[in-house]
């Protein structure tokens, strides 16, 4: 029987990971330590501090900044990690929702927004999703393995804010997405699963979404590497019969009727 928690000998795709607080960082740590060889892009190029600090913890990893709204850079970067580790088996598309090229969300009411933000915030969250997968796919259909994990959010699939119906809406549409390849090649080895975080204390939590936080059942928010461990499961090979669902790691906040 094959260990259910090893990752020795497959090679994850880490997008989003240039923050040295976020979820997508987190993810490429915990992959690492499980034995994967990891590619890792955000950008900016300050995934090569990142680069740096996983190498300096021995594990396997190389970096390439672009940006995934461009199609041809997400080809780019399944074509450059195929070259570099020899295979792709993993994918956790945490790009999207600010990076620091970028760093100011569309926000507001239907009223207020734009077509412009409404195709740029879809663009940022569901486009590049949708972008990476369709090249990342083929790898895996070839090898009859993988694992695809969209790093999503409770706004949208399973709650939703004021001001924010592009972010809502472009994170629903992930969760979709995932439900809609899962099925696609659920008979040929590969799982696409979702991952809805509430508040998370990254570098770009504001005040107010702290305060959110404290609000929670559990008082707080979440540790990026409390994510990082969902994802760390949906990777491995123990996870084989989970596919096309959205797991919500909120502190409970989505099931509670109170507040404070």
């Amino acid at each position: 029987m094959i260990p259910a928690f090893t990752l020795t000998g497959r090679v994850a795709l880490v997008t989003g990971a240039g923050n040295p607080k976020g979820i997508g960082f987190a993810s490429a740590q915990i992959l690492a330590s499980l034995g994967a060889s990891v590619m890792i892009s955000s950008t900016t190029n300050r995934i090569e501090q990142r680069v740096a600090e996983l190498r300096d913890l021995g594990a396997a990893v190389h970096g390439i900044p672009g940006d995934l709204t461009d199609p041809t850079f997400a080809e780019h970067l399944i074509s450059e990690t195929q070259t570099t580790f020899g295979s792709l088996d993993i994918l956790v598309q945490n790009a999207g929702m600010t990076s620091i090229s970028n760093p100011e969300p569309a926000a507001g009411t239907i009223e207020t927004t734009t077509p412009q933000q409404w195709h740029e915030g879809i663009a940022r969250n569901l486009d590049s999703t949708y972008f990476v997968a369709k090249a990342a796919m083929p790898a895996m259909q070839q090898a009859q393995w993988g694992r695809m994990i969209f790093i999503a959010s409770v706004t949208g699939p399973a709650m939703a804010m004021r001001g924010e119906p592009i972010y809502a809406a472009a994170k629903a549409g992930m969760v979709g997405l995932a439900r809609a390849l899962a099925v696609d090649v659920a008979d040929q080895g590969i799982t696409v699963n979702a991952i809805a975080p509430g508040w998370i204390q990254t570098d770009s939590q504001t005040p107010a979404e702290y305060r959110q936080g404290l609000a929670t059942p559990m008082g707080r928010s979440a540790d990026p590497s409390e994510i990082a461990s969902a994802v760390a499961w949906l990777a491995a090979p123990g996870s084989s019969y989970m596919t096309g669902q959205c797991i919500v790691v909120d502190g409970g906040n989505s099931i509670s009727e109170e507040r404070g």
